[in-house]
């Protein structure tokens, strides 16, 4: 099958997210070379911190803003999209709001609220259908588990220092390739051609930001497609709430080619005003409260 170009597109970000998401795996390896703490402590932290990070990112909705550019030395103004972003069980609703992060249009904006009513409603029932669902939810999850593990030997960490940012304590290490790391599958493979610097929270023992770059040139979509060697991605995180940690900024900047035709992605994302808005049932009786409906039966049709 050729990729459509938002398959690759897809592909770039998978690329990018994966290596935030998985690099905490247990059992990576860690150079103690004047780290102020255990390395097992340290990590065996952040692997269990980055664990409770996924699962809120499925239950907290969030603004974002999302500056895309043709190339990094682009002066026009970059292309913005501004986006309300809830969480509905088997898949996220992306409803498009101004620059404030509030509606331009309440007729449009209230019919893509009824459109998310309805898709939570489905979500909540329990009928076959919703039961296929959950199981492709599982089994992405099962696979990202499994890449957890490879990650896991992929790579070496090596304090570098401690550094404040505002009233907190940042850890950083130099992350690198481990030359005895054997990929199993084409996705792994992938660590095998990224390096660069990670910050943990010295109080909490959680992500609060990482930087990567791709050292050698990276096939996707049966090579059909690549990411070039210097491409570059980093992420930030804060606490958004007590013990709750979620990314606040991203940015990406990669240089490929797809087939014979070359491209660039630049694109800077802003995540603001996260609200919690709990599972499907919860879900539901907020966004019917926001519609002015009754939530007293979540299983209408």
């Amino acid at each position: 099958m050729i990729p459509t170009w938002s398959a690759v597109r897809h592909s770039y970000r998978f690329l990018c997210f994966s290596f935030v998401s998985f690099a905490w795996s247990a059992g990576a390896q860690v150079s103690l070379v004047q780290q102020p703490k255990s390395g097992d402590a340290v990590f065996q932290r952040v692997i269990a911190n980055q664990k409770k990070t996924d699962d809120a990112l499925s239950l907290y909705e969030r603004i974002e803003r999302v500056e895309t550019r043709k190339s990094g030395s682009d002066a026009s103004p970059p292309q913005t999209k501004v986006s309300r972003v809830i969480p509905a069980g088997t898949g996220v609703a992306h409803i498009p709001v101004g620059p404030e992060g509030k509606p331009t249009d309440m007729d449009t904006y209230h019919s893509e609220l009824e459109k998310l009513e309805k898709s939570l409603v489905w979500a909540v029932q329990t009928g076959r259908p919703q039961q296929e669902a959950y199981e492709k939810v599982a089994k992405k999850r099962k696979d990202r588990d499994a890449l957890i593990e490879a990650a896991g030997a992929a790579f070496i960490f090596t304090f570098m220092d401690k550094e404040e940012r505002a009233s907190r304590t940042l850890l950083k290490y130099r992350m690198e390739p481990n030359p005895k790391f054997k990929p199993t599958t084409r996705t792994s493979a992938v660590y095998t051609k990224v390096r660069g610097t990670v910050w943990v929270d010295e109080a909490s023992g959680q992500l609060a930001r990482i930087e990567g770059e791709v050292t050698e040139d990276i096939s996707v979509g049966l090579f059909l497609a690549k990411v070039y060697k210097g491409s570059h991605f980093m992420q930030e995180s804060y606490e958004i709430a007590p013990e709750v940690w979620l990314p606040t900024y991203s940015q990406y900047d990669f240089d490929g080619r797809k087939f014979f035709v070359s491209f660039s992605i630049h694109e800077k994302t802003f995540y603001t005003k996260y609200r919690y808005i709990g599972k499907p049932p919860q879900a539901l009786s907020a966004i019917r409260a926001e519609l002015g409906k009754s939530s007293s039966s979540i299983a209408d049709p």
